[in-house]
């Protein structure tokens, strides 16, 4: 197994928040799956604008659907780690891992149960000013910095 962290998107609604992680994870030296089927066209020219010329750079698994995901996963012996409005645990208090796999839901459903089920860890990104979420593309840069440095 690859030992590098992962961002996992769980069927994407909109093409930039994509791009944008896409480029934040090839900077970083990040791998993203990204689990379709998308709200986009995967060319769309959206996701190119964001993404830049980072694209090229971007290590991106697609998966046909969870179903796949769920059984590479496994075969890889991946912790999935799901952020989720719905967790108690904030990001800042678990331990990551080499290894583990972010997951981010749809920005407009987050992931179903069965999802939420097959999680290792559910985490928060805790909100005192009482938004109720923020964008997906943000949320994945804060948690991968904080992944990223205790793994460091």
């Amino acid at each position: 197994m690859d030992e590098k962290l992962r961002i996992a998107l769980y069927q994407p609604d909109i093409a930039g928040n994509t791009g944008t992680i896409l480029r934040m994870a090839a900077c970083l030296g990040l791998a993203v799956d990204l689990i379709e089927p998308a709200g986009f066209d995967i060319s769309d020219r959206a996701l190119k604008r964001a993404g830049m010329d980072y694209l090229e750079m971007a290590a991106l698994t697609r998966h046909v659907d969870f179903d796949r995901f769920e059984d590479w996963r496994q075969d890889e012996g991946r912790r999935l780690v799901l952020m989720s409005t719905k967790a108690a645990l904030p990001y800042t208090d678990f331990r990551f891992q080499a290894g583990d796999i972010v997951m981010l839901g749809r920005e407009s459903a987050g992931v179903p149960d069965h999802v939420h089920d097959l999680a290792f860890e559910r985490l928060l990104i805790p909100m005192p000013g009482g938004g109720r979420s923020l964008n997906v593309a943000l949320s994945s840069a804060m948690v991968a910095g904080e992944a990223l440095r205790q793994i460091g």
